[in-house]
């Protein structure tokens, strides 16, 4: 008899609603994966923007009825036979198959075993499963697609929310002197994750507070990246992450001398999710969690980061 687990699948894009709990068999374990029993799934507005019908839909459409969810974490069950670095029992997270269907919003899920890293002790299966794509987003804006020096004058927009707050732990942990951009009543909140100056974006324009930057993590898109341009030191770097920039924006940066990302696209990395372990070990990363939903909540989920008012990350604990 086939053995079945709880699922959250959609059948078609549109609203929240869509997202309905449903029986699916378990996965079977690839030669190259593990199989885990899901303990915390971290939902991103990319999950949101692919289930309304934008981001990544039309590449997932052929997977319909889609189950999203490519951050987990969770305890190792069954491991292929070509896996050599984890065992059944090991704790492991990570961002999973993206941007594939990644299956994640389910009591088990298949994973490449490549993709993972351990859990470190001390570490929750909610904290673990919230710094994952954000998580890796930050890390690699910072050390693969752009590289930030000891001493950069760094600009990271929307601070508060998902990336943003990673990224101001990990600037600060690489050295950099770190000015972030959020609404007044989060400024706290930012300075705590380490943050050397707090510019309020309702209040003022930031291109008439600050210059010479270094560094900037362009998290909007749209007529900020000019704005952004324009405060930068010739030469400097900008990681955009949202598309949609025209013409003029590059021209804007080419007249600077700037290299740009134009649209970062993370990447699963098992040694990147291993550097991300060890400074959630340390204590050097400390991920925000602002609400917890359970598995049948997901709808929930998805419509409160619709509400634009997350502040870090929304998980959802099995």
């Amino acid at each position: 008899m086939q053995l079945l687990m709880k699922v959250v699948a959609f059948e078609e894009f549109g609203a929240a609603g869509n997202l309905k709990l449903v029986d699916r068999p378990m996965p079977a374990c690839g030669p190259d994966e593990v199989v885990i029993k899901t303990a915390a799934v971290s939902v991103n507005p990319v999950d949101v923007k692919t289930r309304q019908g934008e981001a990544l839909a039309s590449q997932l459409e052929h997977a319909l009825p889609l189950v999203l969810g490519w951050d987990i974490a969770g305890e190792v069950v069954a491991v292929g036979r070509n896996v050599q670095n984890l065992s059944e029992g090991d704790d492991v997270f990570g961002m999973i198959l993206f941007p594939k269907p990644p299956n994640g919003y389910a009591q088990y899920v298949a994973a490449p075993a490549d993709e993972l890293a351990l859990i470190p002790a001390g570490v929750s299966y909610e904290a673990a499963a919230a710094s994952t794509l954000a998580a890796l987003t930050a890390w690699q804006a910072f050390t693969h697609f752009g590289q930030i020096k000891a001493g950069d004058r760094v600009l990271i927009h929307a601070a508060s929310g998902g990336v943003g707050h990673f990224a101001v732990q990990m600037a600060k942990h690489l050295g950099a002197y770190v000015i972030a951009t959020s609404s007044a009543k989060n400024k706290a909140f930012v300075e705590s994750l380490g943050a050397d100056e707090h510019i309020d974006y309702k209040a003022v324009r930031f291109e008439d507070e600050i210059g010479d930057i270094d560094f900037c993590l362009e998290t909007q898109g749209g007529v900020q990246f000019q704005r952004s341009v324009s405060v930068m030191r010739d030469g400097g770097t900008i990681i955009n992450l949202p598309s949609g920039l025209v013409d003029s924006d590059r021209e804007a940066a080419e007249r600077k001398g700037l290299f740009v990302n134009y649209f970062m696209h993370v990447f699963p990395s098992g040694e990147n999710m291993r550097e991300i372990a060890a400074m959630l070990g340390d204590g050097t990363l400390v991920p925000h969690i602002s609400e917890r939903f359970a598995l049948e909540d997901v709808a929930a989920a998805h419509e409160h980061i619709e509400s634009g008012r997350t502040v870090g990350k929304v998980v959802i604990s099995l």
